[in-house]
């Protein structure tokens, strides 16, 4: 069976879910300064994803649900998702607390990291989710795995896949990202297509069709 993984942020929705929280609380000077030292490599991912999180974890939990539940989605995206719900998964570094309600819009089977929570904060971080980890755990159950992203933090999952797909809908993917890419894509329709295709177990060449 073929199994699709997600990334979240800037591959479903159409924005990155931390800048948005920190542009909202009035927190983004730090927060941007640590999103650009990780894209830029300075800071590894983890490390930042840990001091971004004790940013943002002193803000109220049940807002952060409520906004990110409202962020823009790419609908297409999100309905070939829904229409291969059993084939269909998202892994993100994200935290469960924050995504929850963003989780279940989508409607598929959500991996994130784990937080726990304590007076609607974010008390500490149990686990950091290693997306390669998925792809290596769908592999050893004898599944085709498709990885779909775009950022640093995708690189080792897409490594790992039996076909990945460096997205740019939102930006412009990281150049470790579209290094291992087998196919790179730019548009949502387009994207579409390709997912379908592989859906089908069928080679697709985006620039000359099958």
């Amino acid at each position: 069976m073929t199994k699709f993984i997600f990334d979240l942020d800037g591959t479903i929705t159409k924005e990155e879910t931390l800048p948005l929280i920190a542009r909202h609380f009035k927190v983004e000077e730090k927060i941007e300064e640590l999103t650009r030292a990780t894209v830029a490599g300075e800071v590894p991912f983890i490390e930042s994803f840990i001091q971004r999180v004790n940013i943002l974890g002193k803000l109220p939990v049940s807002k952060i649900n409520q906004l990110l539940s409202q962020v823009e989605i790419y609908g297409d995206l999100v309905s070939f998702i829904q229409s291969n719900v059993d084939m269909c998964s998202i892994a993100t570094g994200n935290l469960n607390c924050w995504i929850e309600d963003l989780a279940k819009k989508i409607g598929c089977e959500c991996f994130c990291s784990l937080g726990e929570t304590e007076n609607n904060q974010v008390a500490r971080i149990v686990e950091i989710l290693k997306k390669e980890d998925l792809v290596q755990r769908y592999k050893a159950e004898g599944h085709r795995v498709i990885f779909v992203g775009d950022g640093n933090n995708d690189v080792e999952a897409m490594r790992e896949a039996d076909v990945a797909i460096a997205s740019g809908l939102t930006h412009t993917p990281a150049p470790a990202a579209v290094a291992v890419a087998d196919y790179v894509v730019f548009e949502e329709k387009e994207l579409c297509v390709l997912l379908k295709k592989l859906c089908k177990g069928r080679f697709y060449d985006i620039n000359k069709g099958l």
